[in-house]
């Protein structure tokens, strides 16, 4: 019947009051332990090597026409209050059509093939947070920060499917044939990358990041006497991430 203060055992936590957690903006209740996101990417391979100075030399192909949009998954766990280990898989695929350059067939007509290159890398990594993710109100309430960047490194395993289709010419003969031609194959990635994350409501986020990567692959006998595919690039993604306790 009577007001007054109240008191806690020592030692004790003492939920926050509802004028605490009202001038704060959108707690949560304890620190996120991990996400999963989906996100959208746009593929830049470098396109060096003899493979693709071949391509661009012979057809009517140029450089950055193989850059594609690509989509992406991904998973995070927190290791410590700024460092989370990382797992994802992208896919993207971008066909090509062209012709010949300097030849023609007997009817004076273009030679025309399609050129298509699927790219799908598996990858694990950490990532290590430029500002601590929020502070703790007490054991009960956790404040996120609405902007968090980001930098990470990591590794995987590249698949590649580098197909040709169509006609083409012997360049010993000069006769025009009609083939397929391709290349599939696995090979080990390792990636840099750097980005923020964006607080958009509780645990939903928004998350931005470049990213470059590093691989080279072996042909198949289809393409003999070619020093591999270089499918080295850059690749600017972004989408949403939901945070999960």
């Amino acid at each position: 019947m009577f007001g007054g203060p109240s008191l806690a055992l020592a030692g004790q936590s003492v939920p926050p009051s509802p004028s605490t957690l009202a001038a704060e903006r959108d707690f949560l209740f304890g620190r996120p332990r991990g996400w999963i996101g989906v996100r959208g990417s746009w593929l830049m391979p470098a396109e060096g090597g003899e493979l693709f100075s071949f391509v661009n030399e012979q057809l009517t192909i140029d450089k950055g026409d193989f850059q594609s949009a690509a989509f992406s998954g991904e998973a995070g766990f927190v290791l410590t209050s700024r460092l989370e280990a990382v797992f994802g898989i992208e896919a993207g695929k971008k066909s090509v059509t062209s012709e010949y350059r300097h030849f023609i067939d007997n009817q004076g007509l273009p030679i025309n093939q399609t050129t298509a290159l699927t790219q799908t890398n598996i990858t694990g990594g950490v990532r290590f947070a430029l500002l601590d993710r929020g502070r703790s109100v007490s054991r009960y309430a956790f404040v996120a920060r609405t902007i968090t960047p980001f930098v990470g490194a990591g590794g995987g395993v590249y698949y590649h499917r580098f197909a040709q289709a169509g006609d083409f010419v012997d360049f010993v003969t000069l006769k025009v044939f009609r083939d397929t031609f391709r290349s599939i194959g696995f090979s080990p990635s390792a990636h840099v990358f750097g980005g923020a994350d964006v607080r958009m409501w509780r645990s939903v986020y928004v998350t931005a990041d470049g990213r470059y990567v590093w691989t080279h692959a072996d042909l198949g006998p289809d393409f003999v006497g070619f020093d591999g595919i270089d499918l080295n690039g850059f690749r600017l993604s972004t989408g949403v991430s939901f945070f999960f306790r």
